[in-house]
């Protein structure tokens, strides 16, 4: 057993990753990264769910085994080997599943409302690799496991139970708590390093803070309504439905804007109905209310003025996102926004435009897309 561990420590991958520790944790994190990148696709898919369960589990099991390796707990066992590399999969692991939230919130944030709480999850992306030299405060991570175990129930939980609303996510709030304040509690009764380092107090004050802030940013309508998503949001001429398709018709946007599909600058002729067409998607099963919240820009008191609420129903299970549109006669000329809402008024998205009302003007690059 002895002569095994000597040749383990001396392989090859052992002498690399001490020669390069310094650069090893970020490989690990970059590694991370690039394997969800790849490999992830919908959040409802039986291999993402497989995969973000693993890196959460993996991610609890490599904190408990760590914490307890300053302690000497593994010494003659296997476990002990593998001591070294406890740093660097609790890297890959953050790297993994913090990665996966970039990836799944980016496709459902709006630049608006809720982009700080997407600049947060970008903010502890980047930040992990500098993290690396810290990675054995046992306050910092215990703050940033919690705050991605928040983060992994908010995302789960709505899947498997098919539902999204406020008690949900409290008790996903909940679950990762409990699950959370158990690791803890388990590392510090085990291990007496960890009851020399950390005050017990101090932390779960931490915990508390991040779980009343989270909490704070969902009741003010800053967090994304994962794992909703809008994937199409386009202000249309016409649009007509066949048996399977959405035919909508509207006027392209120059091509050096790519971020937008539709001209902003709406040409609206005498008579013409005004759509908006969105595209959301959601996991299979789920149901939910979507509600176009239309908005005129009033000049003279220099605010948005909402002139409409409409709502249709979804079901979620198609990939490209479930279709619907709503529209709006005698539309008055000026700036407008339609805010796409969850029925608990979570943010989707916002597709804003121009009203140009010019019997001289024609829209000059009109198109037809099949939805």
């Amino acid at each position: 057993m002895k002569q095994k561990l000597i040749n383990f420590k001396q392989s090859g991958l052992h002498r690399f990753i001490l020669k390069h520790q310094k650069y090893a944790p970020i490989l690990f994190f970059i590694g991370g990264f690039i394997f969800d990148t790849l490999t992830l696709g919908r959040i409802d898919r039986l291999y993402d769910l497989v995969v973000l369960c693993l890196h959460m589990t993996s991610l609890s099991i490599t904190l408990f085994l760590y914490n307890l390796s300053d302690d000497g707990a593994w010494k003659n066992t296997f476990l002990d080997r593998f001591k070294d590399y406890f740093p660097l999969a609790i890297q890959f692991f953050f790297g993994g599943l913090s990665s996966a939230y970039v990836i799944y919130f980016s496709r459902s944030v709006s630049l608006s409302k809720t982009a700080s709480f997407f600049v947060i999850l970008v903010a502890l992306f980047l930040a992990n690799e500098f993290l690396k030299k810290r990675i054995s405060n046992k306050y910092l991570q215990f703050s940033i496991y919690f705050f991605i175990s928040f983060t992994f129930f908010t995302f789960m939980i709505p899947v498997f139970v098919k539902a999204m609303n406020p008690t949900i996510f409290l008790i996903s709030g909940a679950i990762s708590l409990t699950c959370t304040l158990l690791l803890i509690t388990f590392i510090y009764a085990k291990s007496p390093s960890t009851r020399e380092e950390i005050k017990l107090g101090k932390l779960l004050s931490i915990i508390l803070a991040i779980y009343v802030t989270i909490n704070g940013f969902y009741y003010f309508k800053l967090i994304p309504p994962v794992p909703l998503a809008l994937q199409v949001g386009i202000v249309a001429h016409d649009v007509t439905t066949t048996k399977d398709a959405y035919l909508v018709t509207y006027e392209r946007q120059e091509d050096l804007i790519f971020w937008r599909d539709y001209n902003s600058k709406f040409i609206h002729q005498p008579n013409e109905p005004v759509y908006v067409f969105s595209s959301v998607f959601a996991p299979t099963a789920l149901q939910k209310s979507i509600i176009h919240r239309w908005k005129w820009y009033n000049e003279s008191i220099n605010e948005w003025v909402t002139v409409d609420n409409i709502s249709y129903n979804i079901t979620g299970g198609r990939n490209n996102g479930y279709r619907g549109y709503t529209y709006k006669n005698n539309i008055k000329p000026g700036l407008w926004s339609v805010e796409v809402l969850t029925e608990e008024e979570l943010l989707l998205g916002v597709i804003d435009f121009e009203i140009i009302t010019d019997s001289n003007l024609t829209p000059q690059r009109l198109t037809q897309h099949k939805f």
